[in-house]
């Protein structure tokens, strides 16, 4: 049994929720469009969201670039250039450490801003409340893998995770098999995070992937027009 739901959740549910996070957000996008948005709250309360947001976004974008170049990037590149395994396990805890604290300052500020003022909490939705507790729940649960992995500095707990991530991506099987016996804390902070992607098209997380790359290739410059005065009426 224990063998067939790790298989199950880290072998199979990283395909549903992968799938229903694409999905769904071009379904959404496509039939919703005035929804695609983070429902600011600023006019309500500007001060705590101000640093609130800016610990937590700052945080998160070092956390989910660090995970997406520490996992995805194959290990022999880190062989070929000399990065040793406990090395790189050592800079994910430091860099991961900080990034993590500022990340969940920043997300218990927004937290107890939605949910301790009156007027916020009043224009707020279930799936508003919702998510930012589960992202306060995610982060706390990475900051508590970090003492774990502080007990296997050899950095063969990372490459488990590395082997795993490359084996989804690639469609490799057997990639459950190479975290089967990862401590539980592990597999807890992957399943929530598989989950956060299932949510992510229902929810305002949507507005991460607004980023405003049209502009990259727009025309450098703008057409102006002078207008034809008006003839004065007779």
């Amino acid at each position: 049994m224990a063998d067939y739901l790790n298989t199950l959740v880290f072998g199979i549910y990283p395909y549903i929720a992968l799938a229903i996070l694409a999905l769904g957000s071009i379904v959404r996008y496509d039939h919703e469009p005035y929804t695609w948005r983070s429902g600011s709250s600023q006019l309500l309360r500007r001060k705590q969201l101000v640093w609130g947001s800016v610990l937590f976004h700052v945080g998160v974008i070092v956390i989910f670039f660090g995970h997406l170049i520490g996992l995805l990037t194959p290990i022999g590149i880190f062989d070929a250039l000399g990065i040793s395994h406990g090395f790189k396990q050592l800079m994910a805890i430091i860099a991961g450490g900080i990034a993590g604290i500022m990340a969940i300052i920043g997300a218990s500020l927004l937290l107890h801003r939605r949910f301790f003022d009156p007027r916020i909490r009043a224009n707020s939705s279930f799936a508003d409340n919702a998510i930012i507790a589960i992202l306060w729940i995610q982060l706390a649960l990475g900051l508590l893998t970090i003492f774990v992995s502080a007990n296997h500095l050899d950095g063969e707990e990372m490459v488990r995770f590395m082997t795993w991530a490359q084996s989804i991506f690639t469609f490799r099987g057997g990639a459950a098999d190479s975290i089967a016996h990862a401590h539980w804390i592990f597999k807890l902070h992957i399943f929530l995070g598989l989950t956060i992607f299932v949510l992510f098209p229902f929810t305002r997380l949507v507005h991460m992937l607004s980023a405003p790359v049209r502009y990259l290739w727009r025309p450098g410059y703008q057409v102006v027009r002078t207008r034809k005065p008006q003839q004065p009426a007779e």
